[in-house]
């Protein structure tokens, strides 16, 4: 019988020779590869970081676009964009940008006019005018507060009016969203919407590393919405040294380079949040040192909005000290003494700017939901005038088949917010805090932390409405993974506004826009297929499983030759080594924890101990119900993307390929804990015909998992973006998914024919002929 890599091979041998169409086969991922593969250019890996890090507008203009009955459309020569002359840099900048939108994305050309007064906008002709309430007398009445903006559009003019600079600003940016939408500069005639920013703030990490921060991403981060940027994770921002055991490791943060940031930044609208890192004991001393540092800092960075005081790195005593099982009197004491160094660095911050935003978050504190009860007592501490940040989903409880189980980490199978959560809420708006924040992730996870996106827009559409109905004033938006532009996100800024457009009228333009006309109803039924898929997901921790299973090895033989640097002859303890270097000396091509390595002593099944608090048959079976729902949708995504327009096709398959790869994390993470399952129980078999039955179903196993990582490596090599994940940059390259396929192979030809022969147990080809026979 052929293998399964040979059936693919001669299916698309078929595609290539064109003996099979399209209309007479279902669209399976081999048959798509087929087309896919041949007609995108391989990437280098950090291809995307250096895309990302120039910038530069893009050709937008659908050449074929007219307007429709009730549109206007901007003239290709002649209008200007009028602005005030005394209008700061962030409206200044804005217009330039809009400006030169206009004649890169629509091929319109426009100048940029300033002018000493907008007091006659209301007879104004011809153009685009922008500028602030202030400014404009007469509109902008209903603004009531700052990033709000209002737009009108008649036939002949369009008006931007701000609550303040910003607000113009993304009025600005908000007609280049509709034209992106629209592939046109038309607008309905009679447009006229009043718009509210939902959130007092709005940041987010880089995308590309450590500090890196070129202006193009910085431009790139305002147009979708944000405000704000967090840099940068766990150093203090005047470069004083973190505490041992980790912040005293980190890279050290240079002064200039913060400086030479909040200024780069301020051009976009951006403000910037930073840590403050500190060992915190309540000895007089310690005390005086930590009032020390936020005067040095406050001093130093006058321009900076407000400070994360995050339990990794802002903590009391020992890390991390709540953890240390001293029970809940012990753990309340640890919280009020945390509490106490908050309220110090609160208290200096006061003094020299009560605007500063403090914002204690208190992530590391047992999120379960049995945990609601302390969650409350740490938000009942905090100083009044500090904006708690709250973890959203983290901790959420959920069941599948009577098996109960919480987020470990973010994720987004579930909605949110946590119970936890929602105690905090509660305790928040008592109190009547100044404000409440939320860590949220909108448009990428660590559930998939190697993905720059995830299309699962019903699902994050879900999260937007807990934000709205929980009343969360300001986000963190993503963590360690950072922003990388992107549709799921474009989503996320116009649902940050009011008076945005139906949800699944605004998914049909963006489906229209990135897969061509027509292929919308495809679409939407696949983003539905995706968005109930990931609802079915168990794995909720930052593992393997969803960040590296296309790249995660098999392991059938204990491995006798190192790979890397190790210890397990030397004076060195080998657990004490392999702890703290990270390092699997066996497959060092990514952190230990990102592989499912055995207990070669076969004194536990570390699949099982994986899957917990879940049997190993119910998170397998939802990993494929997750994966089945997946391959519903992408059946329907694939057809789209073939029958698109030429000018719409690669970046079609681009989007087709990023979907598969998630499904193809579920299938592969299922894949190695039933291998490993497998192994286990074979390690213990007593009879020939169970090792026999074992070996034959890990033989399977191993033959489609080979397939499925060739399919992975082929699209990791057109995907720089895949596998990357700053904290380590790459998790997984292509390089390193060839490994694993030269693992899987050799396990293939080489070990479990060995095995065979050692137990005189017949070969798998004679078993399956001789099951044929039978039939």
């Amino acid at each position: 019988m052929p293998s399964l890599q040979i059936k693919i091979a001669v299916s698309l041998s078929l595609v290539f020779c064109g003996w099979i169409s399209a209309a007479e086969q279902p669209v399976t991922s081999a048959r798509f590869a087929a087309r896919a593969f041949p007609v995108l250019p391989i990437e280098e890996s950090y291809t995307f970081h250096q895309l990302m890090s120039q910038g530069g507008e893009k050709l937008r203009r659908d050449p074929k676009a007219v307007p429709r009955a009730g549109e206007m459309a901007i003239p290709g020569q002649g209008w200007p964009v009028v602005i005030r002359a005394d209008s700061g840099p962030i409206l200044h900048h804005a217009a330039e940008d809009f400006r030169d939108y206009m004649k890169t994305a629509m091929r319109t050309q426009m100048d940029l006019q300033a002018r000493e007064s907008l007091a006659d906008w209301s007879s104004f002709e011809r153009g685009i005018i922008a500028g602030t309430r202030g400014q404009m007398p007469g509109c902008g009445a209903e603004l009531s507060g700052p990033k709000d903006y209002e737009l009108q559009v008649t036939s002949g003019r369009i008006m931007v009016c701000g609550y303040d600079e910003r607000g113009t600003m993304y009025g600005l940016y908000n007609l280049e969203d509709r034209m992106n939408l629209r592939e046109a500069p038309f607008f309905p005639k009679d447009l006229k919407t009043v718009r509210h920013s939902k959130f007092k703030a709005r940041f987010t990490h880089s995308g590309l590393g450590w500090e890196e921060w070129p202006v193009a991403h910085l431009s790139s981060i305002s147009h979708y919405g944000f405000d704000s940027i967090y840099a940068s994770v766990y150093v203090n921002p005047n470069g004083v040294i973190g505490p041992p055991p980790y912040w005293d490791k980190m890279r050290k943060q240079e002064p200039a380079q913060v400086h030479d940031l909040i200024k780069r930044a301020a051009r976009y609208g951006i403000d910037l949040y930073c840590p403050i890192i500190y060992l915190y004991n309540g000895e007089p001393e310690n005390e005086a040192g930590l009032r020390k540092l936020v005067r040095d800092i406050v001093t130093e960075f006058p321009q900076i909005r407000g400070y994360i005081l995050l339990t990794e790195g802002f903590f009391y005593k020992n890390w991390f000290g709540a953890g240390g099982g001293g029970g809940p009197e012990a753990l309340k004491e640890w919280v009020r003494n945390w509490a106490r160094g908050v309220e110090i660095v609160a208290e200096e911050c006061r003094k020299l700017n009560p605007a500063i935003e403090v914002l204690p978050w208190e992530y590391n504190i047992d999120f379960r939901p049995t945990a609601v009860e302390i969650k409350k007592y740490s938000i009942s501490q905090m100083p009044q005038d500090t904006i708690p940040l709250l973890t959203f989903e983290n901790g959420k409880g959920f069941e599948l088949d009577g098996q109960r189980a919480s987020l470990r980490d973010y994720s987004i199978n579930e909605v949110g917010p946590a119970e936890v959560t929602v105690g905090q809420l509660e305790v928040a708006r008592e109190r009547k805090q100044r404000a409440v924040y939320s860590k949220a992730d909108t448009w990428a996870s660590w559930q998939f932390g190697t993905m720059p996106y995830l299309p699962f827009p019903y699902q994050w559409y879900a999260r937007y409405e807990a934000l709205d109905k929980y009343k969360i004033d300001g986000t963190l938006e993503s963590w360690s993974y950072g922003f990388k532009p992107n549709w799921v996100a474009e989503m996320r800024n116009w649902y940050s506004w009011t008076d945005a457009p139906p949800l699944d009228q605004l998914l049909r333009t963006i489906a229209r826009r990135e897969f061509g006309p027509g292929a919308e109803d495809r679409v939407l039924k696949a983003w539905d297929y995706f968005s109930k898929a990931i609802r079915f997901m168990p794995d909720t921790g930052p593992t393997w499983g969803t960040n590296n299973a296309v790249a995660a090895p098999m392991f059938f033989e204990q491995p006798t030759k190192p790979r890397a640097l190790s210890s397990v002859h030397s004076w060195n303890d080998y657990a004490t080594w392999s702890r703290d270097s990270g390092c699997n000396s066996y497959w060092p091509y990514t952190p230990k924890q990102f592989i499912l390595y055995p207990d070669f002593t076969n004194k536990t099944n570390v699949a099982e101990r994986y899957a917990k608090p879940f049997t190993l048959t119910v998170f397998q079976k939802y990993l494929l119900l997750a994966a089945d729902e997946m391959e519903k949708g992408l059946a329907l995504y694939r057809a789209a993307a073939l029958e698109g327009p030429e000018g719409k096709r690669k970046e079609a398959f681009r989007e087709v390929l990023l979907a598969e790869q998630i499904q193809r994390m579920m299938r592969s993470e299922n894949a190695v804990l039933e291998f490993e399952d497998l192994r286990f129980r074979l390690s213990t078999a007593a009879d020939a015909p169970e090792k026999l039955r074992l070996l034959n179903r890990m033989a399977a196993v191993l033959n489609e998992e080979i397939v499925r990582a060739e399919a992975s490596y082929e699209t990791a090599r057109r995907d720089s973006r895949l596998g990357y994940e700053w904290e380590q940059d790459y998790i997984y390259t292509p390089d390193i998914i060839r490994e694993k396929i030269t693992l899987l192979k050799d396990i293939a030809s080489r070990q479990i024919p060995s095995y065979r022969r050692q137990h005189k147990l017949p070969a798998e080809e004679a078993v399956v002929n001789k099951s044929e026979a039978a039939r």
